[in-house]
């Protein structure tokens, strides 16, 4: 408690201090969840986007080795 010899003002100003710092804690706080939410979202948007990297991946292999191929027939052909 607070001493009751210690002026009202100071007692008034050590609870204002106290509460300051408790709002900043909560805004500390309150932007680390906001990050990891964030970060949250992204993992599971790059989770639910894996398998279409997959699929385009392939794709693109497959095409290579095609026109890899093509190129090479066409070549001993000629």
């Amino acid at each position: 408690m607070a001493n009751p010899s210690a002026p009202p003002s100071l007692d008034m100003a050590e609870q204002v201090a106290r509460i300051l710092r408790s709002q900043e804690e909560m805004q500390k706080f309150a932007a680390e969840q906001r990050k990891l939410i964030a970060e949250a979202s992204k993992l599971e948007r790059d989770r639910a986007l894996a398998p279409w990297q997959i699929v385009m991946s392939s794709m693109a292999a497959g095409a290579a080795l095609f026109g890899a191929g093509a190129a090479f027939v066409k070549l001993l052909g000629s």
